[in-house]
Parts: C-alpha cells; sequence; structure tokens
C-alpha cells in the first residue's frame, strides 16, 4: 500500500492527536480540536478522510469508527524534514546546520549537544 506522507499543517494538528491516542473517534478528534482551532466539525471530519485517503491514518469499523495511525510520527518528521531540506538548502544538511548555528541563540546545553551528536555520528561514519 502507497504512502504519502506529506501531510499539511491542518492535517499535521490532526495526527498529533491521532498519535496522542493512538486510537480514537472522529467525535473524540473534534472535541480535542476545539479548543485549539476554530474549524467546524465538518472541516476536521474532511481532514480526516483526506488522511485516510493518504494512507496515514487507518480506519477500523467498530460501533462507531475508530481511527489510528499507519505512520509513525517519527516518519513523518523524517519526510517533513527531508522534504524542507532538499527544497530550502538544495539537500545540503551542512547548509541548514550552519544557518541554524550562525542565526539562533544556542545556549552552552544546545553547543554541547550538538557536539555530541556530530562526534557520534563522526564515530559511525569512522566505522563504515
Amino acid at each position: 500500500m502507497k504512502r504519502e506522507n506529506k501531510i499539511t499543517d491542518a492535517e499535521w494538528e490532526i495526527m498529533e492527536v491521532v498519535w496522542e491516542y493512538k486510537k480514537i473517534k472522529a467525535y473524540d478528534i473534534i472535541k480535542k480540536l476545539e479548543y485549539t482551532t476554530s474549524w467546524s466539525d465538518k472541516t476536521i471530519r474532511t481532514l480526516i478522510r483526506r488522511l485516510v485517503d493518504k494512507n496515514i491514518l487507518g480506519v477500523k469499523k467498530e460501533n462507531v469508527n475508530m481511527y489510528y495511525p499507519l505512520a509513525t510520527k517519527e516518519e513523518c518528521v523524517k519526510e517533513a524534514t527531508d522534504r524542507f531540506v532538499k527544497k530550502v538548502f538544495k539537500g545540503s544538511l551542512g547548509l541548514l546546520v550552519s544557518n541554524f548555528v550562525k542565526n539562533n541563540k544556542l545556549t552552552q546545553d544546545d553547543i554541547t549537544e550538538l557536539r555530541a551528536l556530530l562526534d557520534e555520528k563522526e564515530t559511525d561514519n569512522n566505522k563504515k
């Protein structure tokens, strides 16, 4: 089954709820989002249907339709990140990181964490 992981910002809001609850009724998604959005229940149901059509959400008929994620948050984050890097930085992770470091205030903890991640990656690359 082909999956189209490209999800819109609005669809992302739906998925955040589904990822949190693992299995949920449309009614409960609507109730959860009515506090954080101005969307009508029809809009939310349309977004849910689109996610089902994209094979990001699965649906199981019980007493009511129950929705569950077919894609993990990690898969969707990776796909969105890859698209962003290709679009904005022409695929260059180095440009992304240098832009991020140059244009953001980093705490000492941020710098330590970045350094540790880069050291770990360098070690992994040297093992290959």
